[in-house]
C-alpha cells in the first residue's frame, strides 16, 4: 500500500499529486485484481495477529456406516477472549460441511450412536457446566438428556443404543445448623490449590431420551477421570469396563484398579489391581478379553505404555503390542482402537521425529502404515482417531507448512486424504521449512530434534538460534505444524527443539533413561544437539536463547544454571524445586516414582534437592523472563517465584510475569497471545542488545 507523507506533498501542486496518485493507485488496483490471494499470500510471514485465524480441531468421530465425520471446530474470540467451538458433519465422498450445533458452549466429545442415527455430545448449560445432548441426524434440536449439578466427565453408548452411561461428579453433603458454615476438609493427596473435599466420581445409566436414569456405582473410591480414561461397553451391553482409584484425591491416579461392572445388579470385581497407572480399558469384540494401557515397568513415571490384554475374570495380563518399542501412555497418544475385525488393533504414537499409526494384529507383527508428511495429531486422549464399522478411520492431521486439517483413510493401507480446507490461509504463507536433525549424543545414544528455518533462508548466512524445548519429559518435538515455532521463525530466528532422554519417540530404554536422571543427562543430550546445529555453519554463536516451558521450563533452568552460552531464557511453568512438585503439585505422587522414592525417606531429600534446578541457581548469569499461572497445580507457581527471588538477589536481569488464572497453560486466547508475545519480545530484545553491542 502506498501512503505519502504530508510535509512532502506540501512541496508539491495539488493537481500533480492528485493526478499521480490516481495513477499509481490505479495500476495497483489493477495489479491486485489479477493475483490470487494465495499468491499474494505467499509473501506474508506470520505474525502474533494471525494467531485469531488459526482454526483447531479435535474429537474427529467417523459414522459406523463410514460416510460422514463429525468433529469440533475452535475459534478463537479475542474480544470476548474466550474459543467458540462447533460441531461441523463433513461428507467424505463429497466434502460439504454442515454446523450441527450452534451457540453451544463449550461443545466436545461427539460420538455416534451405534444405528448412526443420532449424535450425543457434551456442551455447556446456562451455568457453564458440562451436560449430555442428543441429536437426531434425520432432523430436529439437540436435546439435553441430564440435568447434573457438577456436570457431566464421561459418556458412552450401549451398544443398543437404547441408553448411555455417563460419569458425574457427586455433590457434596448438605450441611445444615452451624456446620453448613464449617469449610473444613481433609486434604490427602491433593493439589495445594484445593479448596474443598475432593469428591468422587461415578456411573450412571440413562435413557437415550432422558426419561430414565439409574446410579450404578457409589462410594469413596470411583471412577477415575483426572486424566480421562474412558469407560467402554461389553459388546452384549451387559457390563461396563472402568478404571476406579480408592479415593478421589488427584494423587491417586497412580493407584489405579480395572473393574468390571454389571449393569444389572452393580455388583463389581476387579481385574487388574494397582497400584499402576491404567488407562483406556476396551472390551474384545467377543467380550471375553478387556485391552488396557499402563506402564510395561511396574513404575509410572517414564515408564513407556504398552496394550495388555487380560480375562474378563482376571488373571494373567499379555502384552500384545511388545514389539511397538513406543509410548502408547494414553495420556499423549491416544493409545489404540479395536479394528473391526476384532483381530488387531490401530495405535498410535509418537516416533522420532513422527507421530505413527501401527496395524497390530494379535500375536503377529505391527506393521507401521504409511502415512506421506501427515502427522496425527495425538493430544486428546479418548478422540485422537476413530474407526468405522468398515475399517475407514478419520483422524486430526498436520503436516509441517499446514496447521491441522482432517484426514480420511479408507483402509489402513491406502494414503491419507485432506478433506478440510480450514486453515488454507495460513497454510498460503511464506512459512519456515521444518527439517529433522539427528546426532550421536552421551551415554550411546541415537538422538533427534527438529530445525524450523525462517522464510527465505540462506544457507550461507548467520542466524540467531532459539531452543524451543518441549515438556512432559514424555512427549517429542515432531515435524508437523506448530504456530508458535513458526512465529520465532518469522523473527528471522532458526528454532531448534531438540528431543532429550525422557522423550517418548525413540523407546523404551531411551525414554526410561531419565529416571534418576531428570536433569544432568537430559542436559547434555541437549548440548550435543546443540554442538550439532552449530556444526551446519549457520548460526550466529553470539546470539543463543533457551526456553520451554512446564518441563520445557525445567530443562531451561538447569541448561542456563550449568551451561552459559545463553543470551537470554524463557522459563514458562518451570519446575525448579521438585520437593515443592512433590508436596503441593496435583499428581505429587508420581515424581517419587522417578526420583527414588519419597524424599522424606532414607535420606532421600538429598537426591530431590541434588536434582531440581533451584540449587544450582546462584550460578545463573543468563537474563530470564519468568512466566506462570497463579492457579497451576500441575506446576505451582512458588517454584517460580523462588526463580524470581534467587535470580533477582545474584544481580541477573530477571523479570516475572503471572497470570492469575488457573490451569498450566493459558487456555484462553488473550492470555495465550499475551505468553506468546512477551516470549518472543525478551529474545528479540536481548539479541539486538547483543548485536548493538557487537558493533561499538
Amino acid at each position: 500500500m502506498i501512503a505519502f507523507d504530508t510535509q512532502s506533498q506540501k512541496l508539491f501542486c495539488s493537481r500533480f499529486v492528485s493526478v499521480f496518485v490516481g495513477v499509481i493507485l490505479t495500476q495497483v488496483l489493477t495489479v491486485l485484481l489479477f493475483i490470487p490471494f494465495g499468491a499474494y499470500a505467499q509473501g506474508k510471514r506470520i505474525d502474533l495477529s494471525d494467531l485469531s485465524k488459526l482454526v483447531n480441531l479435535k474429537a474427529p468421530q467417523i459414522s459406523p456406516d463410514g460416510k460422514n465425520i463429525v468433529l469440533v471446530t475452535s475459534r478463537p474470540n479475542f474480544e470476548d477472549n474466550r474459543y467458540e467451538n462447533e460441531l461441523v458433519l463433513v461428507n467424505i465422498s463429497t466434502g460439504t460441511q454442515r454446523v450441527l450445533a450452534y451457540n453451544r458452549p463449550r461443545v466436545r466429545h461427539p460420538r455416534w450412536s451405534p444405528a448412526g442415527n443420532r449424535l450425543a455430545f457434551l456442551a455447556g448449560d446456562k451455568t457453564g457446566k458440562l451436560q449430555l445432548f442428543v441429536l437426531p441426524m434425520n432432523g430436529g434440536d439437540a436435546k439435553p438428556i441430564t440435568n447434573a449439578s457438577r456436570g457431566v466427565k464421561l459418556f458412552t453408548w450401549r451398544p443398543d443404543g437404547i441408553d448411555l452411561a455417563f460419569v458425574a461428579e457427586d455433590e457434596p453433603e448438605q450441611k445444615s445448623g452451624e456446620e453448613k458454615h464449617n469449610k473444613s476438609f481433609e486434604v490427602g493427596d491433593n493439589s495445594y490449590l484445593t479448596k474443598s473435599e475432593p469428591m468422587p466420581s461415578h456411573i450412571w445409566l440413562i435413557s437415550a431420551d432422558g426419561k430414565t436414569t439409574r446410579r450404578l456405582t457409589s462410594g469413596l473410591g470411583g471412577v477415575s477421570t483426572y486424566f480421562p480414561t474412558g469407560i467402554n461397553w461389553s459388546p452384549d451391553g451387559e457390563t461396563i469396563a472402568f478404571i476406579s482409584q480408592p479415593r478421589p484425591q488427584s494423587g491417586e491416579i497412580v493407584h489405579r484398579s480395572l473393574k468390571i461392572l454389571n449393569v444389572a445388579s452393580t455388583a463389581q470385581h476387579v481385574v487388574v489391581a494397582g497400584p499402576t497407572f491404567i488407562s483406556l480399558p476396551m472390551f474384545s469384540s467377543n467380550g471375553r478379553s478387556v485391552t488396557y494401557l499402563r506402564p510395561v515397568e511396574p513404575e509410572p513415571w517414564c515408564n513407556p505404555a504398552s496394550a495388555f490384554l487380560v480375562p474378563v475374570s482376571g488373571g494373567e495380563s499379555v502384552n500384545v503390542t511388545p514389539d511397538i518399542d513406543r509410548n502408547l501412555d494414553a495420556r499423549r497418544a491416544s493409545g489404540y482402537r479395536w479394528m473391526p475385525d476384532g483381530k488387531s488393533l490401530l495405535t498410535l504414537g509418537n516416533d522420532r521425529t513422527r507421530a505413527s499409526f501401527w496395524l497390530q494384529p494379535l500375536g503377529g507383527k505391527p506393521q507401521k502404515i504409511d502415512l506421506g508428511s501427515v502427522d496425527p495429531l495425538t493430544s486428546d486422549p479418548l478422540s485422537s482417531f476413530s474407526i468405522s464399522g468398515n475399517g475407514s478411520f478419520a483422524f486430526i492431521g498436520v503436516e509441517p507448512q499446514r496447521p491441522a486439517e482432517l484426514y480420511y483413510m479408507s483402509s489402513t493401507s491406502s494414503s491419507p486424504e485432506r478433506v478440510t480446507n480450514f486453515n488454507d490461509e495460513l497454510a498460503s504463507y511464506n512459512l519456515g521449512s521444518v527439517e529433522a536433525i539427528s546426532w550421536s549424543g552421551p551415554d550411546q545414544f541415537e538422538e533427534n530434534g527438529i530445525l524450523v528455518f525462517p522464510p527465505d533462508f540462506d544457507k550461507n548466512k548467520k542466524y540467531p538460534l532459539v531452543l524451543s524445548i518441549h515438556g512432559g519429559p514424555m512427549y517429542a518435538s515432531k515435524e508437523g505444524f506448530c504456530i508458535f515455532h513458526q512465529l520465532l521463525a518469522a523473527k528471522g530466528w532458526i528454532v531448534f527443539s531438540p528431543n532429550y532422554r525422557g522423550s517418548d519417540n525413540m523407546g523404551r530404554e531411551y525414554q526410561r533413561a531419565i529416571i534418576n536422571d531428570t536433569g544432568d543427562g537430559p542436559g547434555r543430550d541437549v548440548m550435543a544437539g546443540i554442538a550439532e546445529v552449530i556444526a551446519q555453519g549457520f548460526v550466529d554463536e553470539d546470539r543463543i536463547a533457551v526456553s520451554g516451558w512446564s518441563y520445557g521450563g525445567f530443562m531451561t533452568t538447569w541448561l542456563i544454571s550449568h551451561y552459559h552460552i545463553w543470551k537470554a531464557a524463557v522459563a514458562g511453568a518451570a519446575v525448579t524445586d521438585w520437593l515443592d512438585y512433590y508436596n503441593a503439585s496435583d499428581i505429587n505422587l508420581w515424581p517419587g516414582y522417578g526420583l527414588g522414592g519419597s524424599p522424606w525417606l532414607n535420606n532421600n531429600l538429598q537426591n530431590y534437592w541434588k536434582q531440581s534446578p533451584i540449587t544450582y541457581a546462584h550460578n545463573i548469569q543468563t537474563p530470564t523472563l519468568i512466566l506462570s499461572n497463579t492457579g497451576d497445580e500441575r506446576v505451582p507457581v512458588t517454584q517460580s517465584y523462588k526463580l524470581y527471588h534467587a535470580l533477582k538477589d545474584n544481580g541477573v536481569p530477571v523479570q516475572f510475569i503471572a497470570y492469575p488464572i488457573s490451569g498450566h497453560f493459558p487456555a484462553d486466547p488473550v492470555h495465550r497471545k499475551d505468553v506468546y508475545r512477551r516470549w518472543i519480545d525478551w529474545i528479540k530484545q536481548h539479541f539486538e542488545m547483543t548485536l548493538r553491542s557487537s558493533e561499538k
